[in-house]
């Protein structure tokens, strides 16, 4: 019988070690998709240590990265490393015995440095009864698979830093370059003027010396604006600027910046088509102001001479408000629509820089509204964009207007009777 007891021993123990063995290729595949799925690092390193604490029975697992020159627990299954644990994995500097990055034994963890490409990016501690003598070979396997893992991972993310750290300072680049331009055209124009102003050599008129000084004012302003809008621009989308509201009438804000444009409409008259009965707007006038102007600065440039532009208003929606500039340009292709708005955006032959559009959009959006470009009926292009009316301001305008409504309706019937 003891024999036999032995050989059925042996067969089991053999059987259960098969069983075992069976389990841990399992998850060693298992593993090796999740590696080669190409997770980020957040997300890949708990997967790691919880597989291998269910995988060899381990009561604790830690995964340390380097971070500021020394190495950091990324990731724990099972009980967490003691502080004394911790101190001997990783001795604080200037510590005698460090043991870095070498595999082998320390207390009761198993550690195992992670190398890849011949330098480390790593260590693995496990306690030290999860892995028996015979088991270190597939420990070693899954320990090779996890240093190329990680080192892929952080070659990723480097890549992905440097493709921003590029692409930030080609935006800054492209911005500075746009920038200039729109500046140098006004400071070319008002050191021409207060040279000419200046000289005392040439005779000007009383006339001339008022035009230069005109000139001189709205070229200033234009700066003025190009400033303050990326200023704002930047600050709305850093989300450090709201719009200050107020209620304030459309047909107002038209007739303010229609004043304000008077200098620099080179002959193209503002038209208007504003209904009669539109609630005030909750908005900031200041940033809608600054809308109307570059959509009409937008229509100045790419009008025909002398075309009338023409700036509308009407009711979409009970509380909401939609305005439109109306060129008789070329229009905008539909495919188009979307990348005018996009930053530095132009036309092929087109000087600006492209920014209006971009402080447009930026500015109504702030106002949780949308702008948009369609075919204007008579040929051209219309801006449209919408803003926000408050519902009690539209139900005030309308108990305003109803009594209006009504006595013109009676005296309209008392007429017919007559």
């Amino acid at each position: 019988m003891l024999p036999v007891a032995t050989v059925v021993a042996g067969m089991n123990a053999a059987r259960a070690k098969e069983r075992r063995q069976r389990t841990e290729l399992r998850e060693l595949f298992a593993v090796s998709g999740l590696l080669l799925e190409d997770k980020p690092l957040e997300e890949l390193l708990p997967a790691i240590v919880t597989t291998l604490a269910d995988v060899f029975g381990a009561r604790q697992v830690a995964l340390l990265l380097p971070a500021a020159g020394h190495l950091e627990v990324a990731a724990t299954a099972g009980d967490p490393l003691s502080a004394e644990q911790l101190r001997r994995v990783v001795p604080p500097p200037g510590t005698p015995g460090s043991v870095g990055w070498q595999s082998g034994e320390q207390g009761d963890l198993l550690l195992l440095a992670l190398t890849a490409s011949g330098r480390p990016v790593g260590l693995l501690a496990l306690s030290g009864q999860a892995a028996g003598p015979g088991e270190r070979e597939p420990l070693l396997l899954f320990a090779n698979q996890i240093a190329l893992a990680v080192e892929r991972a952080q070659l990723r993310e480097q890549a992905l830093r440097t493709r921003l750290t590029e692409e930030v300072a080609r935006l800054a680049k492209t911005l500075v370059a746009a920038v200039a331009h729109d500046l140098r055209a006004p400071l070319s124009s008002i050191k021409a003027s207060s040279s000419t102003l200046s000289d005392p050599d040439l005779d000007l008129s009383p006339q001339a010396r008022q035009n230069l000084a005109q000139l001189i004012d709205v070229q200033a302003d234009r700066l003025a604006d190009l400033v303050s809008n990326l200023l704002d621009m930047s600050r709305i989308q850093a989300g450090v600027l709201e719009p200050r509201r107020s209620l304030t009438q459309v047909a107002d804000l038209v007739a303010s910046v229609s004043a304000d444009l008077g200098p620099v409409l080179r002959g193209h008259a503002i038209a208007t088509q504003i209904a009669a009965d539109l609630p005030p707007v909750e908005v900031d006038p200041t940033l809608i102001s600054r809308v109307l102007i570059n959509l009409v600065h937008n229509a100045i440039r790419y009008s025909p001479k002398d075309a009338p532009i023409t700036i509308g208003a009407k009711r979409c929606e009970p509380d909401t408000i939609e305005v439109s500039v109306t060129d008789q340009g070329p229009g905008v292709s539909p495919g188009r629509r979307d990348e005018i708005f996009t930053l530095f955006a132009r036309r092929a032959d087109d000087a600006g820089a492209g920014l209006g559009l971009t402080i447009a959009k930026t500015f109504v959006e702030a106002h949780g509204q949308r702008i948009w470009v369609e075919d204007a009926p008579g040929g051209g292009a219309r801006f449209c964009f919408t803003l926000p009316a408050p519902a009690a301001a539209a139900a005030t305008v309308a108990t305003a207007v109803a009594p209006a409504v009504a006595e013109e309706r009676e005296l309209a019937h008392d007429s017919h009777r007559r």
